[in-house]
């Protein structure tokens, strides 16, 4: 199991341990994924959470949260209820209420934060608003689509080429460079921007 600690606020340790001893729980601290933050995973048994190590201390502790609701549920329920319904959400929420307080997060982290629990969406990064504001306090920020002008060609992850277009509702309508395949992107995905092709 890794520690854990270095990772969050250290105003949450106390109320993460207890809940850690609770649950039999063991953290790994794992490689930054594209796909996710963080995983809830039952192996023979035994309860494991994962989460990337490349996260802020405040993401951390969110992901860290999130998954460990998650772990609580399936304790409760196995699973007879939908992973992110209504007895998720209450559980999530009120282990947050632990962290709602300055000594855990940021005044404008909170501010947001609180919106976001009003109307709890299965990730952070559904959150457009919870995930600009957790973002700032990324140590290695890159270019996000959003930031980029509409035409301008990007490179994400996978080296594939795109070039954006406009906004439809929430999402990035792109241009497959390749194949011209449309695809519509998520606003915060990385990006490299591509001067002159």
């Amino acid at each position: 199991m890794s520690d854990f600690t270095s990772f969050v606020p250290k105003a949450s340790i106390p109320t993460i341990k207890k809940w850690l001893d609770q649950l039999d729980v063991r953290i790994y601290i794992s490689k930054s994924r594209v796909t996710k933050l963080g995983d809830f995973k039952v192996i023979n048994n035994e309860y494991s959470i994962s989460i990337n190590k490349d996260l802020n201390k405040y993401s951390f502790l969110i992901t860290l949260t999130h998954e460990l609701a998650h772990a609580f549920v399936y304790d409760k329920y196995k699973n007879s209820v939908k992973p992110h319904g209504m007895e998720w959400k209450s559980m999530f929420k009120s282990m947050m209420l632990n962290f709602m307080n300055l000594d855990c997060f940021t005044d404008n982290i909170l501010k947001v934060l609180s919106e976001h629990m009003l109307k709890i969406k299965a990730s952070t990064y559904s959150d457009l608003n919870l995930a600009l504001c957790l973002r700032k306090y990324d140590c290695h920020r890159k270019d996000v689509l959003q930031d980029l002008e509409e035409n301008q060609f990007f490179r994400i992850k996978n080296n594939r080429i795109f070039c954006k277009k406009r906004k439809l509702r929430k999402r990035y309508k792109c241009i497959e460079k390749n194949t011209g395949k449309i695809y519509l992107l998520h606003p915060l995905i990385e990006v490299d921007l591509i001067k002159s092709l």
